[in-house]
């Protein structure tokens, strides 16, 4: 059998790794000037699960956000938008097992105060509390259970090494596990002194409900680089579109979707503005913590197995990259021959020329795990025991070249099973 080489993705994007970065411990806590807690505040019904995670910087700092393009948006995300565009905040609070949406005047009300009870407890404005809920829509909120379980968060701030874990563990709703990741490298000092040491950290939760434009997932990233709110705003929207906005677990986009980004400058050094030096660095790792972040959403989608990248490349735009990448990562039936170890590349071509995007189907190459399924429209001898044994990784590479350009786009996604029908069939239960 003549072996085909697999196709090429380009990288657009400089490594976090070439600006000198490296992971590190400490999760969303890793940032200097920050502390996080998780406490159990009654939102759920079981008493052993944290439902309420606080993050807080020493002081006011710069910060940015993004949210859910959904316009069935929830309270939280009402009072949260204009706050973040604002530039400042102190703190970060998240509740678990009560989405807080389609409540009306009442769960505005409560979102409010929620935040007017973390000010009170940091001697802090209202305004600069960035407030986020996640969990079941449409049900009325408790004010009480804020005004009882911040000051427990409060209390635990600054605690112990596992401060991040248990903040990242109260945001969970059908995740299987806490989702973190941190980076630290040098940057340069805008004023041509010594480097400066800078830390990017992060939790994010997301399992089910997952599709681009932000999706069923809350994040908070932290960093103790001087960044200025408009700097913050540009790092964290980029990342955001490149990351975040990539994964897609079953094309339903929730009303609660939230991320923020802290910056401390504790770390010390120049202000870092969009044209300083420092600022490619910084970014890279705020985007670095943001695809570790994606990555680990869609690698946990409700009932996954596996970890699927989709690459599109050779088309004309980027948009037109991206639709059909979309449109391959939510097939139904490519994620479900992937969960049936099948390597069924007709179904990736199907997904693709449904896609509306217009391109020659006799220019098309299909690489799958690595393995050259299709060149030119048409189908390559392939070893079925071979593919087995590679359906065996916890990943599984699909590329499509469309032979109409140079442009290229990257989605993550999962395969569908069984237990994706049984976690969503009894959520409410």
């Amino acid at each position: 059998m003549t072996v085909i080489e697999p196709l090429v993705v380009p990288t657009s994007e400089p490594a976090v790794s070439d600006f000198g970065f490296e992971p590190c411990e400490g999760g969303v806590c890793a940032a200097a000037g920050i502390s996080a807690a998780g406490v159990s505040a009654g939102f759920r019904r079981n008493p052993e699960r944290r439902d309420l995670a606080l993050v807080v910087a020493d002081e006011p700092c710069a910060c940015a956000g993004t949210f859910t393009q959904n316009r069935f948006c929830a309270a939280p995300v009402q009072v949260s938008r204009p706050r973040a565009a604002a530039g400042v905040a102190r703190a970060v609070v998240i509740n678990s097992g009560n989405a807080n949406a389609a409540t009306g005047e009442q769960g505005l009300a409560v979102a409010l105060e929620s935040a007017e009870v973390v000010a009170a407890e940091l001697g802090c404005e209202p305004e600069q509390v960035l407030v986020a809920s996640t969990g079941v829509i449409g049900v009325p909120m408790e004010a009480g259970l804020f005004r009882s379980g911040v000051p427990m968060a409060v209390s635990q701030l600054g605690r112990g090494a596992d401060d991040s874990h248990h903040a990242a563990r109260a945001v969970m709703t059908t995740d299987t596990h806490s989702k973190q990741s941190a980076y630290a490298g040098a940057v340069p000092s805008s004023e041509g002194g010594a480097p400066v040491e800078v830390h990017v950290g992060g939790f994010a939760k997301g399992s089910g409900m997952i599709q681009p434009n932000m999706a069923t997932m809350l994040a908070v990233v932290t960093t103790d680089a001087p960044l200025t709110p408009e700097a913050a705003h540009e790092a964290l929207l980029s990342a955001v579109r490149a990351t975040f906005n990539k994964v897609t677990v079953d094309s339903d986009t929730s009303t609660n979707d939230s991320c923020f980004l802290l910056a401390t400058g504790a770390a010390g050094g120049a202000e870092v503005g969009c044209d300083s030096p420092a600022f490619p660095a910084v970014a890279a790792a705020v985007r670095a913590v943001c695809e570790d972040l994606a990555r680990q959403i869609a690698a946990d989608g409700e009932g996954a197995t596996k970890l699927v990248s989709v690459d599109v490349i050779g088309a004309a735009t980027e948009e037109d990259a991206d639709v059909v990448a979309r449109s391959i990562a939510n097939s139904p039936l490519v994620k479900t021959a992937i969960f049936g170890h099948d390597a069924n590349w007709g179904r990736i071509a199907a997904a693709a020329g449904k896609a509306g995007v217009p391109f020659d189907q006799y220019a098309v190459d299909i690489d799958l795990l690595g393995v050259a399924t299709c060149r030119k429209g048409l189908s390559v001898p392939m070893d079925e025991d071979d593919m087995l044994k590679r359906f065996k990784a916890s990943e599984v590479p699909i590329v499509v070249s469309l032979g109409q350009g140079d442009c290229h786009a990257r989605v993550w996604t999962c395969d569908l099973t069984h237990d994706y029908v049984t976690i969503n069939g009894d959520y409410r239960t």
